[in-house]
């Protein structure tokens, strides 16, 4: 069904990158326990029945409605205030470092994700996991680790996720007890509830890195190697339209995000996502995000409700946070009715999974096509699959860079450009390996040349 041209000879070339932050990763994917003696720590003092007695006293003296509209330090100021009120009036044994870790509590109850608001500061934590109330993990350099942290009970998980999607718009319940969502610093929630989730309220958060994702850092960090960088900054400017494909947890999003930076400012973008998660900073952006059915069931807004509205939007492109459907056919045809440029991910192991996918997107979608008119559509669409994955050193890397060449008979040809290769393991559970050049020569070197950078693009393909 889809074929491939063999590759020739391989080499690599240097690009010189700056990149300030450079992180170390430790080796393999373990699960460990937090230090107990660590910054989670709580007070004995703070026993439940007391901050049951704060929390309804502090309750009825700061009104919830209030507390979500004033500034954080100033509302932190009151808290605190409250907190030494109460425990003066009901002759509290708590001293004066007890009353101020049980304001922060406060705080993070009221206007926060209660107790795993610590977890979202920590710029080591990737990913937070709560399954119930007593059994939270995070994922730092691709380690699972369990903490001691925990929420007061189910109900409290419950609240905490209610609050994250009344701030978005959604609700989650019983009788809705799904959840996507996103935080307002662009994390991304899902959300589980009864009677769905039997162990109580789950929640997976997804942490976004403060600093906006570049490809210098990521060729710092081993993701991808300079002349990979190279050829993907000259396939954007030739405004190639990109398929970013990998698995859960490997850094699609991450990439995506550092791909959009490559996008000139002078273009009119549009962003589609379930949960807005890409953090564009050009200036001239539309962000779009979709609208799940009411309790009625409609209301519904999708993806490909989105995508065809974008195209009466004048964008120059399009990216598509997630292709997963049956907006697939919406997004061949933006691509190939004069957007180029335009970009988006889906799961995929391969490839050529990921082409399969799509065709059968397609025709889940009940669009009215032959096959090979479904894979001619793809050929034409997609210029570039970008291939990437977490491995097992817990490290995110780029595969392999495939150009989709086009057809031969009723077969969509692909050719790689670059491939990760493994060399072995290290002493420290580190891959070791290198990304290869094939060597093959680009389909799209005449439309490098229409742009002045096909001698750029040979270089970076030596």
């Amino acid at each position: 069904m889809f074929g491939r041209r063999e590759a020739a000879e391989e080499a690599t070339t240097e690009i010189e990158y700056e990149a300030p932050v450079e992180y170390e990763t430790p080796p393999g994917i373990e699960i460990e326990e937090i230090d107990e003696d660590g910054g989670d720590e709580s007070s004995e003092a703070i026993t439940p029945a007391i901050r049951q007695l704060v929390r309804e006293r502090l309750m009825r003296r700061i009104e919830p409605s209030v507390a979500v509209r004033m500034r954080r330090d100033r509302l932190r100021a009151r808290i605190g205030a409250v907190v030494a009120e109460i425990a003066n009036d009901e002759r509290l044994q708590l001293n004066g470092r007890e009353q101020e870790q049980l304001a922060d509590e406060m705080l993070d109850d009221m206007v926060g994700v209660g107790p795993i608001e610590p977890l979202l500061a920590d710029e080591t934590i990737t990913d937070i996991l709560v399954n119930g109330p007593s059994q939270i993990y995070v994922e730092r350099f691709g380690k699972l680790e369990i903490t001691n942290v925990s929420f007061r009970d189910n109900a409290h998980v419950l609240h905490v996720a209610q609050r994250i999607a009344a701030s978005v718009g959604r609700r989650i319940d019983e009788s809705s007890p799904m959840l996507d969502a996103r935080l307002a610093d662009g994390s991304r929630v899902n959300a589980i509830a009864n009677p769905l989730a039997i162990d109580g309220v789950s929640m997976s958060i997804r942490k976004f890195p403060k600093r906006r994702a570049q490809f210098g850092d990521m060729v710092r960090q081993g993701n991808l190697a300079p002349n990979v960088a190279r050829v993907l900054e000259i396939a954007s400017a030739c405004r190639l339209n990109i398929l970013v494909s990998g698995g859960t947890g490997s850094g699609k999003t991450t990439l995506l995000n550092a791909m959009s930076r490559l996008i000139s400012p002078k273009e009119r973008i549009v962003t589609i996502e379930d949960a807005a998660e890409l953090q564009l900073q050009q200036p001239h952006v539309v962000r779009l995000e979709t609208r799940p059915a009411n309790t009625e069931g409609s209301g519904a807004i999708t993806q490909g409700d989105l995508l065809k509205n974008a195209l009466r939007m004048r964008p120059d492109r399009i990216i598509l946070g997630e292709c997963r459907g049956a907006e697939a056919f919406d997004m061949l045809q933006a691509m190939n009715t004069g957007h180029d440029g335009s970009m988006s991910t889906l799961h995929a192991n391969t490839p050529r999974d990921a082409l399969v996918r799509l065709e059968n997107m397609l025709l889940m979608g009940a669009v009215n096509m032959p096959l090979i008119a479904i894979r001619r559509q793809i050929a034409g669409a997609v210029h570039l699959i970008v291939q990437i994955a977490r491995m097992r050193d817990g490290m995110r890397r780029i595969q392999s860079v495939t150009e989709v060449v086009g057809m031969e008979g009723e077969v969509v040809v692909t050719q790689e450009l670059f491939i990760y290769e493994f060399d072995g393991e290290g002493p420290d559970g580190k891959l070791m390996g290198g990304f290869k050049s094939t060597g093959v020569r680009p389909r799209f070197l005449d439309k490098a040349r229409m742009y002045n950078l096909d001698a750029a693009l040979v270089d970076a393909m030596k």
